[in-house]
């Protein structure tokens, strides 16, 4: 049986997700708790993400009620549950990326910073870096903290809030905007907290036949709003999401 799922958590307890279209999900589940025996749970995605918190609306089909899991990846903990906040283990290559092209001492936001595992990669590779998270969901704000702490990682900042809000804080060397689906509405904030230099890892959705342009435009498009200068000094395909449509990264220089 050919089942598409992800696994969260650990050798000894994990989460298995499937997808909104799975065929008899009953059975897929049994499957694979039979797999898979540190699976104690198996969620179903009733929907695409949506409302403020960018969750997927799950039901349980087999196993405990409790999914509350602790997931571990390139050396760091990440204490998580897949009902109350979004995490995406296929992320993880896109995190270690994300880690190598830091330099040292920087001071970062992560917008959008949910359990916080970009921060987590981070901090753990550059515990130099000061890093600012900006979560609006309360229970992803809780993780955050949770999971500095689990990982005896001091140079992360958790703030929960909407980032439209957000002012008291400084300017940034890098800003990271993993929201795929609406980051770019948020783009002119993070003009407002670049330094001149600073670099934006915008993510978001492109075509196959565009190969990043249609993304490029309604970058330029705020850009121009904004007045802001600025130079496209990186791409990167990052997952599938959709037939023909891709998750991509643009990496944004101000000037």
């Amino acid at each position: 049986m050919r089942i598409a799922y992800d696994i969260i958590g650990s050798k000894d307890r994990a989460v298995a997700l499937i997808g909104v279209n799975a065929k008899n999900p009953k059975k897929a589940a049994k499957e694979i708790m039979k797999r898979h025996k540190n699976v104690k749970s198996v969620l179903q995605k009733m929907s695409e993400r949506k409302d403020t918190y960018r969750l997927y609306p799950c039901r349980l089909l087999l196993g405990d009620k409790n999914t509350e899991v602790v997931h571990k990846e390139h050396g760091y903990l990440i204490e998580v549950d897949p009902q109350k906040v979004y995490f995406s283990p296929r992320e993880s290559t896109e995190r270690q990326r994300i880690a190598d092209l830091v330099k040292g001492g920087e001071n970062i936001l992560v917008m959008f910073s949910g359990a916080g595992p970009y921060a987590l990669a981070i901090g753990k590779r550059h515990p130099d870096c000061k890093i600012t998270c900006i979560e609006i969901n309360l229970k992803g704000f809780e993780y955050s903290e949770k999971n500095a702490r689990l990982n005896k990682l001091h140079n992360i900042k958790n703030i929960c809030s909407d980032v439209l809000y957000v002012r008291d804080v400084d300017k940034f060397d890098r800003i990271i905007m993993p929201l795929v689906e609406r980051a770019i509405e948020y783009l002119d904030v993070a003009f407002l907290h670049s330094k001149k230099g600073a670099i934006i890892h915008l993510y978001g959705l492109s075509n196959e036949k565009e190969n990043f342009k249609d993304l490029e435009e309604r970058v330029k498009e705020k850009a121009e709003i904004f007045n802001m200068n600025y130079k496209i000094v990186g791409r990167q395909k990052v997952l599938p999401y959709a037939p023909h449509i891709m998750k991509v990264r643009l990496d944004i220089k101000i000037l």
